[in-house]
């Protein structure tokens, strides 16, 4: 198998772990210093502060990824993701709108590096623009 085909090997358990809400698989699939681009906020490195991260996500969120296409460099060492996010949101994050279990599609993108066969880097990308007036205007019709 080429390096570019197992790094596209690799993304795709990413998600197939991500959608069956397997954490520790995720995280198996991670370098122990991995850093974490979160969408338009901080960067965090390691694998405890991923773990946390996922734990958050968990609690607030219910999310599906689908339409998933992966695209990788010739040497394997980069990623690409696209897809769609169907999701619901649970628990209000500091600085975001309510939740009461609205739901949500969103189109978004992610970024990895995959020197040596373990993920690096994941820089996850969507409009929180987009997604903040999606549950705005789901919470108002509820009302």
């Amino acid at each position: 198998m080429s390096p570019q085909d197992e790094t596209i090997a690799l993304v795709k358990r990413y998600y197939e772990a991500f959608n069956a809400g397997d954490d520790e698989t995720m995280l198996s699939l991670l370098s122990e210093n991995v850093v974490h681009d979160i969408n338009q906020g901080t960067r965090e490195t390691g694998k405890e502060a991923f773990r946390l991260f996922l734990v958050k996500m968990g609690h607030a969120y219910r999310e599906r990824l689908e339409d998933i296409v992966v695209m990788v460099s010739e040497d394997g060492t980069r990623a690409a993701a696209e897809f769609v996010v169907h999701g619901e949101y649970r628990r209000a994050e500091q600085g975001l709108p309510p939740a009461s279990g609205q739901p949500y599609v969103l189109p978004a993108g992610a970024f990895f590096e995959v020197p040596d066969g373990a993920i690096s880097r994941v820089s996850v990308h969507y409009n929180l623009a987009d997604w903040i007036a999606q549950v705005s205007a789901a919470d108002s019709a509820e009302a």
